[in-house]
């Protein structure tokens, strides 16, 4: 028999905040989702000082320093072959000691060698400040935003359940002469984020 045309709806919604796991019950979460602005959310001290705007507990920390393979689309916005290598700096942000977001930012290796970018520990001031004392101040930014399946490492990390996709951003920062100085990664957690534009009509 076909169910009432409300009680579908209302089943619907209750699947969308709900996640299902193989042999065990529904967890149903609670909708606590923030509008941002991504221009507003350069670094992530700025990030930290806007999630406290909402009295919320927001930290960072850091997950790994090391020179690795990036990704393909990070390779090309450094135009680097399919072996080249790049700085990655990896951290995670909390909001109420939940998992909110993972930040992988990736430094071409003749800007970051021999830097306190390869140190593992938070940079004072932030990584865009040292890159302008090293003479790679980010003049611009280019950001691409796509919504993914999370990997089972992503799926880990930031505590989702089968039905929560993430929210990718590929930043790209140019400096001078418009070459990039800084490519970064970031996944937030879908229920938690809504991303909020803003712009001037011509």
């Amino acid at each position: 028999m076909r169910k009432p045309a409300e009680v579908q709806v209302e089943e619907a919604k209750a699947l969308a905040v709900a996640g299902r796991r193989a042999g065990a019950s529904v967890t149903v979460r609670e909708h606590r989702q923030r509008t941002v602005s991504p221009a507003a959310l350069t670094t992530a001290d700025r990030w930290l000082t806007e999630a406290a705007k909402h009295g919320t507990r927001a930290r960072s920390a850091l997950r790994d320093v090391a020179e690795v393979c990036p990704p393909a689309d990070v390779r090309s916005a450094f135009g680097l072959p399919a072996d080249g290598t790049a700085l990655l700096r990896s951290q995670i942000l909390l909001i109420d000691d939940e998992p909110a977001e993972l930040v992988d930012c990736y430094y071409p290796m003749d800007i970051a060698r021999d830097t306190a970018l390869m140190e593992r520990r938070r940079i004072k001031g932030g990584a865009p400040a040292l890159l302008a004392e090293l003479g790679h101040p980010a003049r611009r930014s280019v950001d691409r935003v796509s919504a993914r399946i999370p990997t089972q490492e992503q799926y880990r990390a930031l505590h989702l359940t089968s039905s929560t996709p993430v929210l990718r951003t590929l930043r790209v920062a140019h400096g001078e002469a418009d070459s990039p100085v800084e490519v970064t990664v970031m996944l937030k957690a879908g229920h938690l984020y809504e991303l909020q534009y803003e712009f001037d009509m011509p």
